[in-house]
């Protein structure tokens, strides 16, 4: 069983440098799920509860940024890049390869994209 990972400055700093997250975090099993979010968003909250369950079928690795000494670089980055404006942000990997983002999902939206993937 893996567990929840939180990404590195390393692997943040990749991400900003190089507009993509590294092979470290995207090949880290066949399936990966990345989080970006801020620690005050309720529906982080409502996620945390459910992905500890989900870490058999999927490497999870988030970034609470705005805790983060380079919060306004990485905000910046994931709103003007990766044009997304919400919390929590996901990104979903097969293999390496992005294959979808979304935002916030229930538990089931969640089960059904790790599971399928």
């Amino acid at each position: 069983m893996n567990t929840i990972q939180t990404l590195t400055d390393d692997q943040l700093d990749a991400l900003l440098s190089e507009g993509e997250f590294p092979e470290s975090v995207r090949l880290a099993a066949p399936t990966v799920v990345v989080i970006m979010t801020q620690d005050w968003c309720g529906q982080w909250a409502d996620m945390k509860t459910y992905l500890p369950d989900f870490t058999d079928r999927a490497a999870i690795f988030t970034a609470e940024y705005n805790l983060l000494p380079d919060f306004e670089r990485i905000m910046a980055f994931k709103e003007d890049v990766l044009k997304n404006r919400h919390v929590p942000y996901l990104r979903f990997y097969r293999d390496g390869k992005l294959v979808r983002q979304s935002n916030w999902l229930p538990r089931g939206s969640f089960a059904d994209i790790v599971g399928r993937t």
